[in-house]
């Protein structure tokens, strides 16, 4: 009897949550292989970037302190930026970029 109502409910929570993500800023990513990561045009401190499967997640901690997390699919990314991006996560953590021979 409740599965109805509970289905029309979590159908409209989705789309509420649809709605409302759609509505969240662009953000614009920039990682020099020299220098400070920057999010929408400010430098942020202690960036980290992990891949998960397909995915991407960025933590760093803004001027005031404050973690800040992104997330998304890296995979909406050309190859080549990519690629690009990893090099430069990585070089500036400090880790031996891996390249083939």
């Amino acid at each position: 009897m409740a599965a109805a109502p509970l289905a029309l409910m979590s159908l409209c929570h989705g789309a509420w949550l649809a709605w409302r993500e759609s509505r969240q800023p662009l953000r614009q990513l920039v990682w020099p292989f020299e220098g400070a990561p920057q999010v929408d045009g400010l430098s942020i401190d202690e960036a980290v970037l992990r891949w998960r499967g397909p995915l991407a997640f960025l933590q760093w901690r803004d001027r005031d302190g404050r973690v800040r997390r992104l997330a998304w699919w890296g995979d909406t990314l050309p190859t080549q930026s990519r690629r690009e991006l990893k090099l430069a996560a990585a070089s500036s953590a400090g880790a031996a970029a891996s390249m083939a021979p």
